[in-house]
């Protein structure tokens, strides 16, 4: 390993001290370390021995996040498609996608720049309109202060649901526990082929989460004379879906790579992170 790039949140709370640690650890294995300018404004002299680079390379060896989720995806969308793993070492809140936590930064450190880890494929979900990927889900929301939005959905030409709604989420089994777990839909275990459609707050009582094929193509339809909807990547805004217009969905195979530490098991990390599912 020659090269890693390092990532942070955009408010690093009390991760400089660790982007420090990250720098020392890099410089003892003989990796170069390096970040835009805008790291090194945010951690200050943290960063001094962070090489500054004003474009981050398409194929360093590693990308090192130290931050939450919404960090570990953004790397994962910048490094989709290509072969970079992303190492997570959670600064974050819940940190699912982390292969380590901050009380393990030495020991993640070391496995990071050693290459001690496993490398995970991650699916993706793309819009039609080639807008790029995303790793967590894509959702479909009505604006603030809108009126509630009314979509549907088909799938192999066949419409599935049509109901007024706050949205609708598109989800990957990595980003199943995310918007779609809070709209009650089920989860999928990492390793699954397949994505889920849930609705967000429906207006009725007969909505149901959706579990589709990975070959099925997703197609979601605003309702003439609505208010458009907006259109985010992984909670990233995106564009939106006018009234009257319909978007595809699909499912691609081996967007992202996610590093994790040897012997890391789905279930366990679901209990750790959210507790027994029942009691």
């Amino acid at each position: 390993m020659k090269t890693a790039v390092l990532i942070t949140p955009t408010h690093p709370d009390d991760s400089s001290q660790a982007v420090r640690e990250s720098a020392a650890a890099a410089r003892e294995a003989g990796v170069e370390l390096v970040a835009t300018p805008e790291e090194h404004r945010k951690h200050g002299d943290a960063a001094a021995d962070v090489t500054t680079v004003e474009v981050l390379p398409e194929s360093p060896d590693l990308c090192l996040v130290l931050g939450g989720d919404g960090s570990i995806l953004y790397a994962l969308r910048r490094y989709a498609g290509t072969e970079v793993p992303v190492f997570g070492i959670n600064f974050g809140t819940i940190g699912f996608l982390a292969a380590a936590e901050r009380d393990q930064l030495r020991d993640g450190l070391e496995r990071a720049f050693s290459g001690r880890f496993e490398v995970m494929t991650l699916p993706g979900l793309e819009l039609g309109t080639g807008q790029g990927a995303a790793l967590n889900d894509i959702t479909f929301i009505r604006q603030p202060q809108g009126r509630v939005a009314e979509l549907s959905y088909r799938i192999a030409d066949q419409e599935v649901g049509h109901v007024r709604c706050d949205g609708l989420v598109a989800a990957t089994p990595a980003g199943s526990t995310g918007y779609n777990l809070a709209n009650a839909g089920p989860i999928l275990a990492w390793g699954v082929e397949g994505y889920v459609v849930s609705f967000i707050a429906p207006h009725t009582l007969t909505a149901r989460a959706l579990v589709v094929a990975p070959d099925d193509v997703l197609h979601v339809r605003n309702a003439a004379g609505r208010e458009p909807v907006e259109i985010e990547f992984d909670g990233d805004r995106s564009s939106q879906l006018e009234p009257g217009d319909e978007i595809e969905v699909r499912f691609r195979n081996g967007i992202g790579r996610l590093a994790q530490i040897e012997g890391a098991n789905f279930y366990q990390r679901i209990r750790e992170k959210f507790g027994r599912l029942a009691r």
